[in-house]
C-alpha cells in the first residue's frame, strides 16, 4: 500500500508539472528541484546536483529525464515510468490538438500576449533556482573558478555539452594531479545507440526516426531543431516551414520541448505518427536513466570520479545561468516584462512553499492585462 501510495505522489506532481512547466529545460529542473527537494524533501540538494550532473552525461532530454531520475529515487522502475509518462502526457495531448488544427486550418492560434507574461516568470524561476542550487555546488574556490570558466564558455558561444564536459573533466584532471595515489574504476555513464539505416514501411519508419534522434540527443532541446532539420527536411518528409511551426508548439506548450515530435509525427500520419514519433523519441531517455539511476551512488564514492561529478555539477549550474542570462536579455525588453520579473522572484524568495503554478499562470495573465496598458 505503501508504494502504491508513492506511485499516486509522484503521478499527481509530475502530471502538475507536466501542466505548468513553460520555459525549456533550465525551468523545467528549477521546477522540479522545487517540489522534490525544498517542499518534499524526497532527496538532499546536494543528490539532485547529482541526478543533473550526471544526466548531462547521456543524450535525451535532460529535465525529462530528472523527473524521471525523481520518481525512481521515490517509488523504484515503476515511479520512473509513471513520472515519466505523467510529466510527458499534458505536452502530448496539448501538441496533438494543436497538431490536429494544423493539419486541418494550417496556422496556429496567437497566442503571444500571454507568453509575453510567462517569459518573464520562467526567468525567475530558473534564477531562484540556480542561486539555491549554486550555494550546494560551489564546494570550493576551485569549484567556482570552473564555474566561471563554464558560464563564460557557454556566454561566448561554446556548445553547451563541450562546455560541461571540458569543465567536468578539468576538474578530474586537477583532483589527479593534486594526489599521488593511482585513482581506479573510473566509469563513463553514457552510451551511443548506433545509427539505424532508412526502411520503407511507415509508421515503422517514423519511430527509427525519431528513436534515432531521441539517442543521439545532447543539449538542450533547442538542439531538436538541427536534428530534425537534417532527419527531416532534408530528407523532404516535411517542409521547413512545418517545421518552424512545431518547434513554436514546443515552446509555448507546456513539458518537454521534444513534444515537437508529436506535432512532426501528425503531419507525417496523422495519430498514429504522432504516437510512433513520441515513443521513438522518448524510449531511449527510460532505457538509459534506468540504467544510470542505480550507478550514480556508486560514482559519488569514488574519489576520482567525484571530482568528475562536481565539476559536471558546477558546470550545470553555470550553463543554467548562462540560459537564463540569454533568455533575460532577449525577454526583458520592456518596463512591463521587468515588473513580472521582480515581483515573480520577490514571490519566490520570500513566501514559503511559493507554488510555480501561481507563477506561471500569473506571470501570463499579468502579461496579457499589461499589454492592454497603452504607454510603453
Amino acid at each position: 500500500m505503501q508504494q502504491e501510495s508513492k506511485l499516486k505522489e509522484v503521478a499527481a506532481l509530475f502530471f502538475k508539472l507536466g501542466c505548468i512547466a513553460f520555459g525549456g529545460p533550465a525551468s523545467h529542473i528549477a521546477m522540479v528541484e522545487d517540489e522534490v527537494v525544498t517542499k518534499r524533501k524526497w532527496m538532499t540538494q546536494e543528490h539532485f546536483l547529482d541526478l543533473v550532473g550526471a544526466t548531462n552525461l547521456i543524450p535525451g532530454p535532460n529535465s525529462t529525464e530528472i523527473v524521471m531520475h525523481c520518481g525512481h529515487e521515490r517509488a523504484g522502475w515503476k515511479g520512473l515510468i509513471v513520472a515519466g509518462l505523467c510529466f510527458i502526457f499534458p505536452a502530448v495531448v496539448i501538441t496533438s490538438i494543436l497538431a490536429g488544427l494544423y493539419q486541418e486550418y494550417g496556422q496556429l492560434p496567437d497566442v503571444e500576449p500571454f507568453i509575453y507574461g510567462i517569459k518573464p516568470a520562467v526567468i525567475s524561476i530558473i534564477a531562484v533556482a540556480a542561486f539555491r542550487l549554486g550555494k550546494k555546488a560551489l564546494k570550493s574556490t576551485l569549484l567556482g573558478v570552473l564555474g566561471a570558466i563554464t558560464l563564460t564558455a557557454s556566454l561566448l558561444g561554446i556548445n553547451e555539452i563541450l562546455a560541461l564536459f571540458g569543465c567536468a573533466v578539468l576538474g578530474l584532471l586537477l583532483h589527479l594531479f593534486s594526489n599521488t595515489r593511482k585513482s581506479a574504476n573510473i566509469f563513463t555513464p553514457f552510451f551511443l545507440l548506433p545509427f539505424i539505416g532508412q526502411v520503407q514501411v511507415g509508421n515503422l519508419k517514423i519511430f527509427l526516426a525519431f528513436l534515432k534522434v531521441g539517442a543521439i540527443l545532447y543539449g538542450s532541446g533547442y538542439v531538436l531543431f538541427a536534428f530534425l532539420d537534417a532527419e527531416l527536411v532534408v530528407k523532404g518528409w516535411i517542409t521547413r516551414q512545418v517545421l518552424i511551426d512545431a518547434v513554436a508548439v514546443g515552446q509555448f506548450t507546456p513539458g518537454p520541448i521534444l513534444s515537437t515530435a508529436t506535432f512532426v509525427g501528425w503531419q507525417l500520419n496523422g495519430a498514429t505518427g504522432a504516437l510512433m514519433a513520441t515513443v521513438g523519441i522518448f524510449l531511449p531517455s527510460f532505457l538509459l536513466v534506468y540504467a544510470l539511476n542505480p550507478l550514480i551512488p556508486k560514482m559519488r564514492k569514488s574519489k576520482a570520479f567525484s571530482a568528475f561529478l562536481d565539476a559536471a555539477n558546477v558546470a550545470a549550474v553555470a550553463l543554467i545561468i548562462s540560459i537564463c542570462v540569454e533568455m533575460g536579455l532577449e525577454a526583458l525588453a520592456g518596463w512591463r516584462s521587468m515588473v513580472i520579473a521582480i515581483l515573480s522572484i520577490l514571490f519566490l524568495l520570500f513566501v514559503k512553499r511559493a507554488n510555480n503554478f501561481f507563477i506561471v499562470l500569473g506571470g501570463a495573465l499579468f502579461g496579457y492585462l499589461l499589454t492592454l496598458v497603452p504607454f510603453t
